[in-house]
């Protein structure tokens, strides 16, 4: 279609480092089952979603999902060298935040002892600690740089505010990626600055909740114009609702990488969808539109 303007290629973690536009997400990476585990992020990892999130928080309890992630990488070692490997820190559940020099090292520290690894690719800030000066976070990120324990750094759910008083403490360069939330139903990060710092400063945005938690995959919770907007659509480029909604996310400007959280390889096959869709500016104010209730000006 001419003039569309969904971006399926690769995008850029740092400088050394590329991933596919689609990334594994583990927030829901809880299975009983190991090979079938193993099979799942082969097939993730084999469809070109090979930048795997996690966090030290995610699965069933703290550290869960880090611990069936290890076992996966420990069980199919050809993995670990396949992947962009990012996990996150900072939030104790009973704190619930703590982004101090102490606090944030430890946390790095657990996450490669249950991951099995030595370092990982990227390592970010999971929500900021309004009582952690950023110097002081910015200390314990350029340690962890400096010690081999991490590739790169970056931030998720900052405000534009709080981004900027890290970078500053850390230096031009340093933090590669910030994690908010993006997708048709949630728009703010495209309305209050997120997206438009990542692209002056170079940071590639991860996307999480691309698919609003699955709330655009099966109409639940979300405004009834939005459904059919991405449905007309859908029928259009002979695909599914949710692809359309991945897509909307890659067409963005900032070249975010949408992070899946699906359990299911069907799932993740029909994700791909959202690679072949062709959406063009007209298409995509029609989904903002629809998303916010309202014309635009």
């Amino acid at each position: 279609m001419a003039g569309a303007i969904v971006d399926s290629s690769r995008r850029r973690i740092g400088d050394e480092m590329t991933c596919g536009p689609l990334g594994f997400g583990c927030w829901r990476f809880v299975h009983d089952d190991l090979a079938a585990a193993v099979d799942l992020l082969e097939h993730a990892v084999s469809a070109g979603l090979d930048l795997v999130d996690t966090a030290d928080i995610y699965g069933d309890h703290v550290g869960g999902a880090e611990e069936l992630l290890g076992e996966v990488l420990a069980a199919d070692k050809s993995l670990r060298e396949r992947i962009v490997l990012a996990t996150k820190g900072g939030i104790r559940p009973d704190v619930p935040y703590d982004s101090s020099a102490a606090a944030l090292t430890a946390a790095c520290e657990a996450s490669l002892r249950r991951l099995g690894v030595d370092h990982v690719d990227l390592y970010q800030v999971h929500r900021p600690d309004l009582f952690a000066h950023p110097g002081e976070v910015a200390h314990a990120l350029a340690r962890l740089l400096a010690d081999g324990k991490v590739r790169t750094v970056g931030v998720s759910n900052y405000s534009v505010d709080q981004y900027r008083a890290l970078a500053h403490h850390l230096g031009p360069g340093k933090l590669v990626t910030s994690q908010p939330e993006f997708s048709a139903a949630e728009l703010a990060a495209m309305r209050d600055g997120t997206l438009d710092w990542c692209m002056r400063d170079g940071l590639t945005p991860l996307a999480w909740s691309p698919l609003a938690g699955g709330r655009l995959a099966t109409g639940e919770g979300v405004r009834p114009e939005l459904v059919a907007v991405l449905d007309g659509l859908a029928t259009r480029e002979g695909t599914d609702r949710a692809a359309v909604a991945l897509a909307f996310v890659l067409a963005h400007p900032s070249r975010p990488v949408a992070l899946i959280g699906t359990q299911r390889p069907e799932r993740v096959d029909a994700a791909l969808g959202a690679l072949s869709v062709q959406l063009d500016r007209a298409d995509c104010y029609r989904i903002v539109e629809a998303s916010e209730g309202e014309p635009l000006p």
